[in-house]
């Protein structure tokens, strides 16, 4: 993905500015991911559980474990803006999980430009529409508008 520049974002406003490639998170990542936010699920934790028990028959990255990896995602991708020295997450619009992602599935992230606007403190609010999914699912997994403020 080639390098787009602050002062030339507004150009790309609806188009896709990134697509990751695709990626796959084994079974001791999600179980670390649970580790860590302690929600040991045995949705996503338990192959043993997942196989009898839930109606996906195996397990499933939670759905914060998906939106957790968006960063790496949109730095996989090669994305970057030029003219900018930081950008800096400053939260989301609207978050929806849409489908699963089976543990060790493929999924990636596209992401749009949804809409700029530039502060009287110079700083840019960037709000990105990203999609993930899952190799050949009908329906994504997760949709966010992300919002990022841009300093430059």
């Amino acid at each position: 993905m080639p390098c787009l520049d602050v002062d030339n974002l507004a150009q790309h406003l609806g188009l896709q500015i990134s697509q990751s490639g695709w990626v796959t998170v084994s079974q001791p990542e999600v179980d670390a991911f649970a580790r860590v936010t302690r929600d040991p699920d045995p949705l996503h934790v338990d192959p043993g559980w997942a196989r009898e028990e839930s109606p996906y028959g195996h397990t499933i990255m939670a759905g914060f474990n998906t939106l957790s990896l968006l960063p790496y995602l949109v730095r996989e991708s090669g994305l970057s803006i030029g003219g900018v020295r930081l950008v800096m997450n400053y939260g989301f619009e609207r978050i929806r999980f849409i489908s699963s992602i089976a543990v060790g599935q493929r999924f990636r992230n596209t992401m749009v430009l949804k809409s700029l606007k530039t502060r009287a403190d110079k700083k840019i609010i960037l709000i990105t529409s990203n999609t993930v999914e899952a190799e050949n699912a009908e329906r994504p997994a997760m949709t966010a508008d992300w919002i990022n403020i841009l300093w430059r």
